[in-house]
């Protein structure tokens, strides 16, 4: 019997799905045998809440800032820099409070990606009667419009900031919150001894061993990579949405050759409910943790018991089995 053309075609379809299907995920997680999610309806609730260390509001925040000093957006008047036995050269204001940079934001061209919510733990340094000191160089201030419209400070194009959880003139609280908050140096670039790695040195995704974990992901800033359980490899979908998507920020599409030591198969991106687009490894979405604040740093490991660190082939470390 002769095979019709559209048979052919059907069934050089479904073994192409079927093979796409069996190349993602092999660990199973919360799901059922066909490779569907079990817990489709679950959302922030399920997800565990920010603790008292980091705030409920997902940016670092805990409990009442507006009292703080670095809450208020007075103007960094006369910019100074001061040595740091941890951090090396720092950037602060006339007050003595440190100045910090967003991992997230950019700086050619200058953009600030701290929103209003993000811009109550981290206020914007106003642009307005800052001016360059000794060990500052002048021609790297600049401004920019924050995203309540008024006109912030940057230094080397990065929009500076202060941390709402900063009192006193040398805190620097707010050092390495979420994997993506750091104290700034006077030149713009992120504060650091001289003899430090440089987290930036790191490839957009690599793996470390950690010596509890043994070999776990890492992103370019040196912080640990996670799994959630409650979300799907096949389809891809990600159930950590809202508050949850907050506390555990989804890690951003990062390209091939941007990695060291992951294995590319199911290496894709998808993307969210929000519209934005989310890296997989082995096809299931992958996030770091606020409560993370240097690298090294696993404290999220078996959160709740569905949160673990990412092995590179993409399954949970230390999951059961």
């Amino acid at each position: 019997m002769k095979t019709s053309w559209r048979s052919a075609s059907f069934v050089a379809t479904a073994a192409a799905l079927l093979a796409l299907t069996t190349a993602c995920g092999q660990d199973k997680g919360d799901q059922s045998a066909n490779g569907q999610n079990v817990d489709n309806a679950a959302n922030a609730a399920d997800a565990p809440q920010a603790d008292g260390a980091y705030g409920s509001d997902g940016y670092g925040s805990s409990g009442d800032s507006s009292a703080s000093p670095a809450a208020k957006g007075k103007s960094a008047g006369q910019l100074a820099a001061w040595d740091s036995k941890k951090l090396g050269k720092v950037l602060t204001d006339s007050a003595g409070m440190t100045l910090y940079r967003f991992d997230k934001d950019t700086a050619e061209p200058p953009k600030s990606n701290c929103d209003a919510a993000c811009l109550k733990t981290w206020p914007a340094v106003p642009a307005s009667g800052a001016k360059a000191v000794t060990g500052v160089d002048p021609s790297l201030l600049g401004q920019v419009t924050a995203a309540d419209g008024t006109k912030q400070l940057t230094v080397a194009g990065w929009p500076m900031y202060r941390y709402a959880m900063d009192t006193s003139p040398g805190d620097a609280k707010g050092q390495g919150v979420g994997g993506t908050w750091y104290a700034a140096a006077p030149d713009g670039k992120k504060a650091s001894p001289a003899a430090a790695a440089e987290p930036a040195d790191l490839a957009g995704l690599s793996t470390r061993k950690d010596p509890k974990l043994g070999e776990i992901v890492v992103d370019k800033n040196g912080m640990t990579v996670y799994r959630f359980l409650k979300d799907s490899a096949w389809p891809i979908k990600s159930n950590c949405v809202g508050a949850c998507a907050q506390k555990w920020p989804a890690v951003a599409p990062v390209a091939k050759n941007d990695t060291k030591d992951i294995p590319l198969k199911g290496y894709m991106t998808f993307t969210r409910p929000d519209g934005s687009k989310q890296q997989t490894l082995n096809c299931w979405p992958v996030y770091t943790f606020s409560g993370d604040k240097k690298p090294g740093d696993t404290n999220g490991q078996g959160v709740g018991g569905t949160w673990y660190a990412a092995a590179p082939d993409g399954k949970p470390v230390g999951a059961a089995k």
